[in-house]
């Protein structure tokens, strides 16, 4: 199934520095921000710089290079943080939503890193 990319959304034109952001770290594939309505003490967000929908799409089309430096970036970030449990901190968590089930909001691949606080439980059980 091909991806149709908006090249309009947010975080496209975030990438493109067309709207400003709050920036934890940039490398050359990636970039980390703060999340402008943070739902927790640490919230920020880290975003792929190529135009991947999701985390399906990022992960059968983003090259080897790509995918590597997102996912250290991530952990990078949770340790700068102070997040990181086996660092003596006290966790954190990372969602990544997708498609309208998942509660998707912007058509980009992005992960929310959250901590701070005790976050609670992430889900219900369906009756």
């Amino acid at each position: 199934m091909p991806y149709e990319y908006d090249e309009e959304n947010i975080f496209a034109k975030i990438i493109r520095h067309e709207i400003p952001n709050d920036t934890v770290m940039e490398t050359e594939y990636t970039l980390a921000f703060r999340d402008i309505t943070p739902q927790a003490p640490e919230h920020i967000l880290v975003i792929p710089k190529g135009y991947y929908v999701n985390y399906d799409h990022f992960a059968q089309e983003a090259t080897d290079p790509e995918i590597l430096d997102f996912t250290r970036v991530i952990g990078a970030i949770t340790h700068a943080i102070g997040a990181t449990p086996g660092n003596g901190g006290e966790g954190y968590r990372l969602i990544a939503n997708a498609g309208r089930n998942g509660v998707q909001e912007v058509p980009h691949l992005h992960v929310h890193i959250l901590g701070g606080r005790p976050l609670g439980r992430m889900l219900q059980r369906a009756e």
